[in-house]
């Protein structure tokens, strides 16, 4: 197994509207030694109300996970799902009560100790791997197209147009519509492997080139604020809310010999 260490941060800006309805965490697994999840969401209508059930509900699931000794890929996968389809209906159910249909992205990543990434996501939210500054992953809505297009009987160019539609939209908590879970995974992980979950508030500025440079480059929160300031810079005053979280893998640290502690206990 490749060895590394995980730094990780996350970082918000609301852009230029009166409220920010991202939201982003990182959590550990109350009954899962080793593991951890980044969870990012964005509130599509509702406020924040739809994006705060997100992190509310993967950070239940996740505190209920018990991985055993080395799960499968498809039931980390179904974990991802499970946290979907639970805000899913949460977000129906209020949206009744409330009158307001509350809707959001998601996009979530786990990472095993025994070093593998799964991740899953519904909407415009991204997650991006690189390999040092190469991007090597991104997510996109081609897989939900193509679901669209074989279940829905939908021209293709329909299908790409989606998002024109209010019956198509592929958000959480759509009354008209179940969320499609696009989902990936990737073992070996290594030192070098960075991971980055954006909402369109700032992916829309980048190209993947300037995304891995930046978390290439930085460690997580030199490289959240480099790539807020540039968004910022690039939106004019017309951007919307921007968040990300990273997650870096690096080489830990080397140990230092016995014999070289004592040495410079001696000089001291």
């Amino acid at each position: 197994m490749n060895v590394y260490k995980i730094e990780a941060g996350t970082a918000q800006h609301i852009g230029n509207r009166p409220e920010q309805t991202n939201r982003t965490a990182l959590f550990t697994g109350a009954r899962a030694p080793g593991y951890m999840m980044a969870v990012l969401a964005d509130g599509v209508s509702g406020g924040a109300t739809a994006s705060d059930q997100v992190l509310l509900t993967a950070k239940q699931q996740f505190d209920l996970f018990k991985p055993g000794d080395d799960p499968s890929v498809e039931r980390l996968q179904d974990l991802l799902r499970e946290i979907v389809l639970e805000t899913h209906t949460v977000l129906k159910l209020n949206g009744v009560t409330s009158k307001i249909e509350p809707h959001a992205t998601f996009v979530g990543l786990i990472i095993t100790p025994k070093g593998r990434a799964v991740w899953a996501h519904v909407g415009d939210s991204r997650l991006y791997r690189f390999v040092r500054a190469e991007c090597v992953v991104r997510t996109s809505d081609v897989p939900y197209i193509e679901h669209l297009v074989g279940t829905d009987k939908l021209p293709l160019e329909a299908a790409r147009n989606h998002r024109h539609s209010k019956l198509l939209v592929n958000v959480l908590g759509n009354s008209r519509k179940e969320p499609f879970v696009s989902v990936g995974q990737h073992d070996n992980l290594a030192a070098g492997d960075t991971f980055l979950l954006a909402s369109d508030g700032l992916w829309h500025f980048f190209t993947d080139a300037e995304l891995g440079a930046a978390t290439s480059k930085n460690t997580p929160r030199q490289a959240s604020e480099l790539l807020i300031n540039k968004a910022v810079e690039r939106a004019q005053g017309k951007g919307g809310n921007c968040t990300m979280a990273i997650v870096k893998l690096v080489k830990p640290p080397k140990e230092v010999p016995n014999y070289t502690v004592e040495r410079m206990r001696r000089a001291v």
